[in-house]
């Protein structure tokens, strides 16, 4: 039996999957802004805080990394000290493609573009080189990531806050004082993703069913845990709710026929209650989630819903019941929820 169950884990991903990820950010700041004084991201005309897929699949990856796998996207530098380049990680891989998809499991996710170039060889000196010898000099790749995200978006209006300090030492001999700093937060934000995994891009990358497990967790230990979140500025993380559907990959009534359906917008199935004002709330027990509409929404679709698994903290007050939303439908905890 576990033999199976360890295959059916390294078994290729044929099942699409949505992914609704829900956590929140007290006094801290969920991604910076580098083009704007590393400022939390706010919707000037909704005062809606924002974070890009990019800061998520960032702390994924580096949670995978803590966890001990492989991670092609990552931040090294060589012998003298200067960053590598993709072209660089690349050549460890010996330039085969095959053999870094079977390595990284971050590419295997979330793809990747590479623009390898073919003939290394300095040229001579005087050599003549032609306009377009560069171009010509180089291979191009991409890998479509099966597992996409929209942008995370808070549930409630947002208002940034300034916090002024100083540093103990002065930062030039002579200064009676240290300097004032300067650090923007949001006070809290209770913030919503949305994301697919695409069984047919996941051919392309050999994406496995472990890889996804493995992926869901990390997202979940990472907002709460990893020395990524636990720094200066993120201080203040945590997850709260977790759920994944995954769907039959045929119809029910015409089990040949491929099932390339899923309910979509997730995010926006959410929302909250609470009797303070939003940018007032400063706590997860301050408000309800209302996940009547995605209840409204699932019962259209659950024939063609395999099953559901899911991780929700217990603070979090929510309705109606998982298994009301799921009224009908195989529902289960993910077997690490217990865990984290």
């Amino acid at each position: 039996m576990e033999n199976k169950q360890e295959a059916n884990k390294q078994a290729p991903m044929k099942n699409r999957r949505e992914i609704l990820f829900i956590y929140d950010v007290s006094w801290a700041n969920p991604n910076g802004d580098p083009a704007d004084e590393n400022k939390p991201r706010i919707d000037e005309g909704t005062q809606i805080n924002y974070v890009t897929p990019d800061r998520l699949k960032r702390t994924i990856r580096d949670q995978l990394a803590e966890m001990g796998y492989e991670i092609f996207i990552r931040e090294e530098r060589g012998e003298d000290g200067k960053l590598s380049t993709k072209e660089d990680i690349f050549e460890k891989y010996g330039n085969d493609y095959a053999k870094m998809l079977e390595n990284c499991i971050d590419i295997r996710l979330f793809g990747g573009t590479f623009a390898i170039k073919k003939n290394k060889n300095k040229r001579k000196k005087g050599e003549e080189e032609e306009d377009n010898q560069e171009a010509s000099d180089t291979k191009a790749n991409s890998f479509t990531g099966p597992v996409q995200f929209k942008f995370g978006r808070s549930l409630h209006r947002v208002k940034m806050e300034l916090v002024k300090g100083t540093t103990v030492l002065p930062s030039k001999e002579g200064k009676a004082q240290g300097n004032m700093t300067d650090r923007y937060v949001v006070p809290y934000s209770l913030i919503v993703f949305y994301g697919i995994a695409n069984e047919k891009a996941a051919e392309e990358t050999k994406l496995t069913e472990s890889d996804i497990d493995t992926m869901l967790k990390a997202m979940w230990i990472g907002h709460k845990a990893s020395t990524d979140v636990i720094s200066y500025s993120k201080f203040g993380h945590n997850p709260r709710v977790l759920i994944e559907i995954i769907y039959k990959d045929y119809i029910e009534k015409t089990p040949t026929e491929k099932n390339l359906t899923h309910i979509g917008e997730l995010d926006k199935l959410v929302r909250i209650q609470t009797d303070k004002k939003d940018e007032e709330i400063r706590d997860i027990e301050e408000l309800n989630i209302d996940f009547t509409k995605l209840q409204q929404k699932v019962q259209r679709y659950k024939d063609k819903i395999q099953k559901v698994r899911y991780c929700i903290d217990d603070r979090v007050k929510f309705f109606p019941a998982i298994e009301e939303i799921f009224q009908g439908i195989q529902v289960e905890e993910f077997c690490w929820a217990k865990e984290v």
